[in-house]
């Protein structure tokens, strides 16, 4: 079983004399001002809770973006401060972008262009020239930074997402680093990636890894497949290999996943059920059936298509009036695009509606917590709910349903999955859940209402188990033993 000693063994072993460096736009600590005093954040992502983790494990650096309202003021001469605050385990080094430049490359090429150009959710991905020009010149910012940390000394650089698919091929050209990527978003078919006006630049980007790891085989085949209707280079389909200009980069699977011990050790400690009674007296739940959304607010989650699964819940299965209470939690993001704006306005509009069509004196069928929550409260929320909801239209993976699990010592509790998940390959234990059929879905949550225990148990093992046997660190050490398998000549 993969945990923190074998990892920090294993990186020992394959990685001795490299410098290990994590690159990635989001940081895994956000420094703020909050009344009158400086905080420690950690912020909402999928990707620093898997990534965090394994750098406590490894050591080494992590260069990202510095966007908290405190964060200058807590990093030394060189940008640098030791993380996590109160156990410091790894550097964390901050990048600065100016506002115009987290404009264009964030909200602007990354989210509204990569963003929807992957996920296939009907949302039409928007190209401008000026967002690619500042996004190929942060991604530059980004490498260089990432040179000046390593120095001429040898180095493992693991780059992260979408944000930053040049970095890569900027860094290739330096003879002492080896270059990695996970790319936790889909990638979609060659026909939808088209359309991307900059494409053979993006693919050239990637193609500067030694190693490119998606969440499932699926993307690996869509990435082989942009690669040979694209571009002039050499693929192996047979080893998931792609030659271009001399330069060799392996293709593989890596399902991500999360911290099972820690995640299962956190559910049990004394506070949580503390947490766990308060939300049930505040939020005035009573005795009835819990169910739990759990995301970030984002139109590939599905939010909309659950709440209205939801009401026709209540509306063909009116008994349950008054017995079940289903609670969104999440914070809105990326408000300052359009979609985004008119996402947040549609939740509350239909969180409105139904709970006006639904409501009786001394119950509401929705609960909204449209607030940054803090860890003890989501590993409450995730405790306490009877079932959890994960509706996405398209992801890559979605770790909300592995941490469901992974918190489920009582071996209690119903996952509701979409398909269109990378996790639904490793989870069948879960309902099926197709977030486009609303009639099937109300349907999905009744079985979930009503299942009985020892098959509740039964599914909840199963799925502990896989969660397990294929942690973060299993994810990590997969990759990490791959790189080392490899010989990266540029001949």
């Amino acid at each position: 079983m993969w945990n923190k000693n074998t990892l920090c063994d294993l990186v020992s072993e394959k990685m001795s004399g490299y410098h290990f460096v994590v690159v990635s736009n989001r940081e895994p600590y956000i420094h703020v001002h909050e009344k009158g005093e400086v905080r420690c954040q950690v912020p909402a992502s999928g990707l620093t809770t898997a990534l965090d983790p394994v750098m406590r494990a490894c050591g080494g650096t992590w260069i990202a973006h510095g966007s908290g309202g405190a964060d200058r003021e807590m990093v030394d001469e060189k940008n640098r401060i030791a993380v996590p605050p109160k156990e410091p385990k790894y550097t964390l080094r901050r990048v600065w972008l100016s506002k115009e430049e987290e404009a264009g490359y964030y909200y602007g090429f990354s989210n509204e262009a990569l963003w929807p150009l992957c996920h296939i959710s009907y949302t039409r991905p928007e190209f401008k020239e000026d967002d690619w020009n500042t996004y190929y010149r942060v991604n530059r910012l980004f490498a260089n930074t990432v040179l000046e940390e390593v120095g001429d000394k040898k180095a493992f650089v693991f780059v992260q997402d979408y944000h930053l698919a040049l970095v890569p091929g900027f860094l290739r050209e330096a003879g002492n680093i080896i270059t990695a990527q996970f790319w936790h978003i889909p990638w979609p078919n060659p026909e939808a990636f088209r359309i991307c006006p900059w494409q053979t630049e993006i693919l050239d980007g990637l193609l500067g890894n030694h190693l490119l790891g998606f969440h499932i085989r699926y993307h690996c085949n869509n990435f082989l497949d942009t690669i040979d209707r694209a571009i002039e280079a050499r693929v192996d389909r047979e080893r998931y290999e792609v030659q271009r200009r001399g330069l060799k980069t392996a293709v593989r699977p890596y399902p991500i996943s999360v911290d099972f011990d820690e995640l299962n050790q956190e559910a049990q400690q004394p506070s949580v059920e503390e947490e766990v009674q308060s939300l049930k007296k505040r939020l005035e739940l009573g005795d009835v059936v819990v169910g739990l959304g759990l995301d970030r607010i984002d139109y590939t989650k599905g939010i909309p298509d659950r709440l209205k699964a939801f009401d026709r819940f209540l509306e063909r299965w009116s008994e349950y009036r008054g017995k079940v209470v289903f609670i969104q939690a999440g914070v809105p993001s990326r408000v300052h695009i359009g979609v985004y704006k008119a996402l947040n306005e549609e939740v509350d509009n239909l969180i409105e509606e139904i709970n006006w069509k639904h409501s009786s004196d001394h119950w509401k069928p929705i609960i909204y917590l449209r607030e940054k929550l803090r860890p003890l409260t989501l590993t409450a929320l995730r405790r306490m709910a009877n079932f959890c909801v994960v509706s996405s239209l398209h992801d890559g993976m979605n770790l909300v349903a592995k941490e469901y699990v992974a918190n489920r010592f009582d071996e209690d509790g119903v996952l509701l999955l979409s398909p269109f998940t990378g996790a639904s390959r490793e989870l069948p234990d879960a309902i099926a859940t197709n977030p486009y059929a609303t009639d099937h879905f109300a349907a999905a949550i009744k079985e979930a209402v009503e299942m009985p225990l020892h098959e509740r148990k039964r599914r909840m093992r199963r799925m502990r188990q896989m969660v397990r046997e294929n942690n973060i660190y299993k994810w990590a050490s997969d990759m990490i033993s791959d790189l080392a398998r490899f010989e990266f000549g540029e001949g």
